[in-house]
């Protein structure tokens, strides 16, 4: 029997939800693109608060909240690009729905903007505006009651306020250049002191800073310190004490009550009231989320109570955790590689009361055909451990002999493949192995999830040793298990990962029959010109600055564009028209020289996409078109 993708995609998404007058508003694509909804606590029929015609972005691209519900004003801010172009704008609507209006006298109609900190019970927000003609990022509080917007700070990289005390006349802000290197400050009623790291126009030249890794930072309970995420005792990340009377004096808080093993890292730490914390760890892909209790003269934080990681909520990802200090409650999606986004609330005394909102399910397949993956983590070439998992072809399917391979790049490059049915990755591996074909996920150096140093090997090496990881693995590692035949192997990534395929048809074309690159950068000296100003800062230190003869030549080197004359085997290009990203422009100039060159190449764009495929139609069409594309070439 044959399954259809939509099947798959019966299953629709909920995701970023926050309880909020007595509803659980979130995300969904129950229209065929996603818009926001509320239902009613413990289920119902979701009510549309957007127009039909208004689609909202992927809130992994978004850089900030998606949305907020502003209960006591019955407003709800929700943040609107155009068709994936992530120029987003701050409207508003009301607590039951209707045309968004902007906010604040449309003061941000020239910025892309982000939605950070949001106090409810004060109607402020905090914003981070992205200038589009400069390489400038502003930042704002806003207060939503008076319409008044005070600018806190502006700098080239950004200071992004990560917490704010009860009254608001402390921020702590946050900046940083290349991953891992940041720097922390207290922002008081308008004067700013350092509070960690060091800014980069106080180097000198050349000079050595050690990373610091600084992540989360949350004020303490007696509003004297903070309590920050950084490399500085754990490569793996860890939590921290500042006292912030001593800038510069990190203290190492211990943990006590960790109930999880493997490999992974501290992601993220949040403040729920008085002594109460949350904290958020990624071990081996999957989510596991505490409450704990900050003892701030100790400096220890007791892990009280595991919300997510545990059964049942164990071996998935989280997508947002919502705290309701009113109803002492947690709000959250999540999703397995078998199974679909479910909102959940867990609250009581104990944390064992678990509603369950949502009953989502794929439609038409039994789940005992769907591949939940093994663990294929390898020594790479220079004995480096790397992280990878197999989806096989359910035996009940009734395949025969060794399957072709499909090699899935993820992106970033600092990102991480993991068990999340939540969007564009998942549903893909389910219908590769639905359709034959074994699909290979291996998160190489350079990726998040296993501490700093792992994911520090990308900076300044673009298409070098974790393009070798790939080779090393097609060559020397697959051809091992004799459930796959390595002499069918296709390439697939997006993104960054798009960008690699490129470089492994262009570098190893022996290894592939054939490849499919998802928005891509094709040649990095034209993907550092057309990204928005505002990133190149970023980039001209995390990959090369192309006014610098040594480093243009390095970028011309690492460029898909210097190797592609070596692809030997069918390639697809996928693209969407508005993505800021990596422009279409990548895309048509990829397709059109190799075309000249009689490269069999073909060319897929979506109008109405950016970074990424999200609208139903379109992604039934993408799923497709790559599945044919690899059944044809591969025969499964």
């Amino acid at each position: 029997m044959s399954y259809r993708v939509e099947s798959l995609m019966s299953a629709r998404l909920f995701v970023v939800p926050q309880y909020a007058d007595k509803k659980v508003f979130f995300l969904s694509n129950s229209s065929g693109h996603l818009s926001l909804y509320a239902m009613k606590f413990g289920g119902s029929v979701p009510e549309p608060l957007l127009p039909p015609h208004i689609a909202l972005q992927n809130p992994h691209l978004i850089g900030g909240l998606s949305f907020f519900v502003f209960s006591k004003l019955k407003k709800i801010l929700v943040m609107i690009d155009k068709d994936g172009d992530e120029n987003y704008q701050p409207m508003l609507i009301s607590l039951d729905g209707g045309f968004p209006e902007p906010s604040f006298d449309n003061f941000f109609e020239k910025y892309r903007v982000h939605l950070g900190e949001c106090d409810e019970d004060k109607g402020f927000v905090y914003f981070g505006a992205e200038r589009r003609d400069i390489a400038m990022m502003e930042t704002y509080r806003g207060d939503l009651k008076t319409g008044k917007l005070t600018k806190i700070a502006e700098y080239p990289f950004g200071l992004g306020v990560a917490a704010h005390s009860k009254d608001h006349n402390k921020l702590l802000l946050g900046t940083g250049y290349a991953v891992g290197d940041a720097v922390l400050y207290l922002w008081e009623k308008g004067k700013r002191k350092t509070l960690y790291g060091k800014l980069m126009e106080d180097r000198a030249e050349g000079e050595n800073i050690p990373l610091n890794g600084l992540g989360s930072a949350v004020f303490s309970p007696s509003g004297k310190g903070a309590v920050v995420v950084s490399s500085v005792f754990e490569d793996t990340y860890s939590l921290g004490y500042l006292d912030l009377s001593k800038p510069g004096e990190l203290e190492r808080v211990q943990l006590k009550g960790v109930k999880h093993k493997g490999v992974g890292e501290l992601v993220e730490a949040a403040h729920l009231g008085k002594d109460r914390y949350l904290l958020t760890f990624n071990i081996d892909g999957c989510s596991w989320v505490y409450e704990g209790v900050f003892n701030e003269k100790k400096r220890l934080m007791t892990l009280a109570h595991v919300l997510v990681g545990a059964k049942p909520l164990d071996g998935g990802m989280l997508e947002r955790v919502h705290y309701d200090s009113k109803a002492d409650s947690f709000t959250f999606s999540f999703s397995t590689a078998t199974s679909p986004t479910q909102l959940y609330t867990v609250g009581g005394k104990k944390r064992n009361v678990v509603t369950r909102h949502t009953s989502e399910k794929i439609l038409g397949i039994p789940d005992s055909l769907l591949s939940k993956g093994e663990d294929a983590s390898f020594l790479s070439h220079d004995g480096l451990r790397t992280s990878a998992r197999l989806y096989l072809p359910s035996k009940g399917l009734g395949f025969k002999g060794p399957r072709p391979v499909v090699y899935y790049i993820h992106g970033g490059p600092q990102g991480q493949e993991r068990p999340d049915f939540a969007w564009f990755s998942m549903p893909l591996i389910q219908y590769l192995t639905l359709r034959g074909f074994a699909v290979f996920v291996p998160n190489v150096r350079g990726s998040t999830g296993y501490g700093l140093s792992y994911t520090k090997h990308v900076d300044r090496d673009w298409g070098g040793q974790d393009r070798l990881d790939h080779e090393h693995a097609m060559k020397h590692v697959l051809p091992k298990d004799k459930r796959l035949d390595v002499s069918r192997a296709a390439v697939v990534g997006r993104s960054y990962g798009g960008y690699m395929t490129l470089m492994q048809a262009g570098l190893h074309p022996d290894l592939w029959k054939a490849s499919c690159d998802m928005f891509g950068p094709y040649d990095l000296l034209t993907f550092s010109e057309r990204i928005p100003a505002t990133w190149k800062p970023y980039y001209k230190i995390a990959l090369g600055d192309p006014e610098k003869a040594d480093e243009r030549a390095f970028l011309v080197d690492r460029s898909p564009k210097t190797h592609l004359h070596n692809m030997s085997a069918p390639m697809l290009v996928i693209q969407g028209r508005n993505d800021p990203r990596v422009v279409a422009a990548e895309s048509e100039d990829l397709v059109r020289e190799l075309k000249s060159t009689g490269k069999d190449i073909e060319l897929l764009i979506f109008e109405d996409e950016g970074h990424d495929v999200l609208k139903y139609e379109n992604r039934v069409t993408c799923y497709n078109a790559i599945t044919d594309f690899f059944a044809e070439r591969l025969k499964p």
